[in-house]
């Protein structure tokens, strides 16, 4: 949620400050900000709407400096307008903030503020940390940073540029993530990889509780109590290639299209099929520790939480463990019986989302082991976790995630074999061929990618309707949530998924000659079930969708349309058949005009409650 990049060294920032935002505008935003510094003063320009409207403003009014700080907004207190944009001013206008995140306690600090005389212009909770910092503001702008920030009660990421500090960017840490990288005299500042991408490969990411002062050939950092802290930076392993669009359209076609090479990456180096094993060395879990565990609970939020209720499945199939789902926010504000038997499960894209951080922390102070499935390398949630995998899906830019989910499902697959074998449940034999069917499945993915046309054809035809309905049983009941989700996602078309079995438990009230019905009629001893409940959809007037394996031709005089994916094994078909559904909810979003790699109210990654 909402963007800042910054910039200082010895070229002007506001090129670089537009670039970085243009860069970060798939986490979701509603307004734009950039402000510099230039001969010891403050330039702030800010405009509710699109980076291209700021663009706009900035070429009627053009600010220069070689120092600035620019910022993307996702309201939270107070709606968009110019006023509630980013940067925010003290009274003076000579101390600058942008922040993400929330200020928990922004409403005492504001009258406590305002009948000390401060003057607002904003509903913000974020320009109260502008007039904070004014007002323990003593010569050292650092000090009246870390005092103001042992003030507050919430998450923050900051920058703040002052005039009485002109060659300096204050930057600070708490929930929210935020990254410097070093150039050639220069220093970058972001709140994610690909925005630094095309200036640098090094990197340094706070950690919570950080406060640093930034100049352009050094970083110095400090705990709030001013005690410094060293700090190593780490080289990105992400090519600035693989954040640009490479002649797709649109960023969420392209990662559709890059699932076969990231599921690639993702298995590489860790299965030996002709040895029947699996390498995880980075679990930080003992064979003796594996065999303890008798529970496993999974805990996500959003597309990640289906990837959480296919990996109960195969945890069950496989482990035999008992597995359960948790949403994040839920979990980490009960009492979960849970104790040193009990394996969390977090899984995220970002490696920030605010829940799921949360419900870490809270399966770790109940003794609970706990690990993460991630995508970005030194994210928050892995650092907090005993042990991660890393999904090496690279750079997932549209909001609606695709190879990320995809991968999240190799990675369980992987791990539930794995738990399997050290448990004695599954066999050599039976892991080999588990290991090779997995090898095959990035080539089956391409083969159903070749199906794209056919999807088409479909969101042609349905791409008028208002609601949608998706229904599966068994593993792909998971895939029906999520098939449903991207199209509300990206299309704005309401759709629910459910299990085929509970329609007649009410939805098969919705059902008429306007609605259409995705079924996953996937190969398994499901199938027969779900033809019944496809009958069931014809009989009352709907129009269905079916998502069939390849062979399975007595459902042609059952469906009205039908696409197809390659025969695969029952516990590798969730990944298969939600290539054709992310096609669909894409392609009918682009017939209705939609922006799909940055839907409205959505951001990529939910940094704040």
């Amino acid at each position: 949620m909402c963007g800042i990049f910054g910039y200082i060294g010895n070229k002007e920032a506001v090129p670089f400050l537009m670039e970085g935002l243009k860069k970060l505008e798939y986490r979701g935003y509603d307004s734009a900000g950039v402000a510099t510094l230039d001969k010891g003063k403050v330039f702030v320009s800010k405009r509710a709407g699109k980076i291209a409207d700021l663009e706009e403003l900035l070429r009627r009014k053009p600010i220069k400096g070689h120092i600035g700080i620019g910022h993307t907004r996702w309201a939270t207190h107070g709606k968009p307008s110019d006023a509630n944009s980013h940067p925010h001013e003290d009274c003076t206008g000579k101390i600058v903030v942008v922040h993400n995140g929330i200020i928990e306690n922004y409403l005492e600090l504001r009258r406590d503020l305002a009948q000390k005389g401060h003057k607002f212009t904003s509903v913000t909770d974020t320009e109260v940390i502008a007039h904070l910092i004014e007002e323990n503001y003593a010569g050292n702008l650092l000090e009246a940073v870390a005092v103001t920030l042992n003030q507050v009660q919430g998450s923050y990421a900051l920058a703040v540029v002052s005039e009485h500090e002109p060659d300096k960017i204050i930057i600070a840490r708490h929930g929210s993530p935020l990254i410097v990288g070093f150039g050639e005299n220069e220093c970058y500042l972001s709140s994610d990889i690909p925005a630094m991408l095309k200036y640098t490969a090094e990197i340094i990411k706070l950690d919570n509780g950080e406060v640093a002062v930034l100049a352009k050939d050094e970083l110095k950092v400090f705990d709030l109590q001013g005690k410094a802290v060293a700090k190593e930076s780490e080289l990105i392993s992400w090519d600035p290639e693989s954040a640009e669009k490479g002649g797709y359209a649109h960023f969420m076609l392209k990662e559709i299209h890059e699932q076969p090479s990231a599921i690639r990456k993702t298995i590489e180096g860790r299965i030996e099929a002709e040895n029947h094993k699996i390498h995880f060395d980075e679990l930080n879990l003992t064979d003796d520790e594996i065999r303890k565990i008798n529970r496993v609970v999974f805990t996500a939020c959003g597309t990640s939480w289906h990837a959480a209720l296919v990996g109960e499945y195969l945890f069950e199939q496989y482990a035999r463990i008992p597995a359960e789902v948790e949403y994040a926010a839920e979990f980490r504000y009960r009492q979960p019986i849970i104790d040193q038997n009990t394996l969390v499960i977090a899984i995220t894209q970002s490696g920030e989302t605010a829940d799921t951080l949360g419900a870490v922390w809270e399966a770790k102070a109940r003794d609970a082991k706990v690990i993460s499935i991630c995508n970005v390398v030194g994210s928050s949630i892995a650092r907090e976790s005993h042990g991660v995998v890393y999904t090496n899906a690279g750079p997932e830019i549209g909001v609606a995630s695709t190879k990320a989910f995809t991968t999240q499902l190799t990675v369980i697959y992987l791990l539930a074999i794995l738990f399997g074998k050290r448990k004695g449940v599954v066999s050599d034999s039976e892991a080999t061929k588990l290991i090779n069917d997995l090898i095959e499945l990035p080539g089956k993915i391409e083969e159903a990618l070749y199906q794209e046309e056919a999807v088409q054809h479909v969101a042609e035809r349905f791409y008028r309707a208002t609601n949608a309905l998706y229904l599966g049983r068994g593993k792909g009941f998971p895939i029906a949530l999520e098939g449903a989700l991207k199209l509300k996602e990206v299309s704005y078309i309401h759709a629910e998924g459910y299990p085929a079995a509970e329609m007649k438990h009410g939805p098969i009230a919705l059902i008429d000659h306007n609605m259409p019905v995705v079924v996953l009629a996937l190969s398994g001893r499901r199938y027969e079930k779900i033809l019944g409940n496809i009958e069931e959809v014809k009989a009352r007037g709907g129009k269905v969708i079916a998502v069939a394996c390849e062979g399975n031709t007595d459902i042609t005089e059952k469906a009205d349309e039908i696409i197809y994916i390659p025969l695969t094994s029952e516990a590798l078909s969730p990944i298969l058949a939600v290539i054709p559904l992310q096609l669909l909810a894409y392609y009918i979003a682009v017939k209705r005009g939609c922006h799909v790699d940055q839907p409205r109210n959505l951001a990529k990654s939910v940094t704040v409650e």
